[in-house]
């Protein structure tokens, strides 16, 4: 962290605010500047973006975190099934903020639905500001997680604006974090 590292190969990432697709290429100097719910947010020349746990090795990020990671979702397996969902949603992280969506009040809504017999998860999740470019990501990231549990078939990811999100929906774990308490 806070060291600049030049890319071993070209990656493909997020901007961030706007959530565009970009492509750095090979040698390009970035500083990570998060690396949180296995993605980097990484300071470039042209501003922030986000990089996929998947391009972790250009970033020359040994693999073994990623595998530690995978060793805890396996543990969880066990988990009553919300709670295996509750655990990936908190596996997803704004690229700005250190604290996880879940954590800073995003997710209003989250249930199991039996349609057709098929688990299906529906969230309602909101941004902390309507104009992020990073919602689309974000919310897909969210429904990715929710993918990984064995048991679910489907999941549905839908931004909302009602009611407004404020610092007030941040949990104390999340002040915390911040540091706002």
């Amino acid at each position: 962290m806070n060291q600049e590292i030049p890319l071993t190969r070209d990656v493909d990432a997020i901007q961030i605010p706007s959530g565009d697709t970009i492509s750095l290429p090979t040698g390009t100097p970035v500083v990570i500047t998060q690396s949180l719910g296995g993605t980097y947010t990484v300071a470039t020349s042209a501003g922030l973006a986000r990089i996929s746990s998947n391009d972790s090795d250009a970033l020359g990020i040994d693999q073994a975190a990623n595998e530690e990671k995978a060793q805890r979702d396996e543990e969880m397996k066990s988990a009553p099934l919300m709670e295996q969902i509750w655990h990936q949603l908190k596996q997803v992280y704004d690229p700005e903020i250190p604290v996880d969506i879940v954590n800073l009040g995003l997710v209003y809504d989250c249930t199991v639905d039996d349609e057709e017999d098929r688990k299906v998860v529906n969230v309602k999740m909101t941004l902390t500001a309507p104009g992020c470019g990073m919602g689309p990501a974000i919310a897909a990231d969210a429904q990715a997680r929710i993918m990984t549990v064995e048991e679910i078939e489907d999941a549905r990811v839908e931004l909302v604006w009602d009611p407004p999100w404020n610092q007030d929906m941040i949990t104390e774990e999340g002040k915390m974090k911040l540091g706002m308490i």
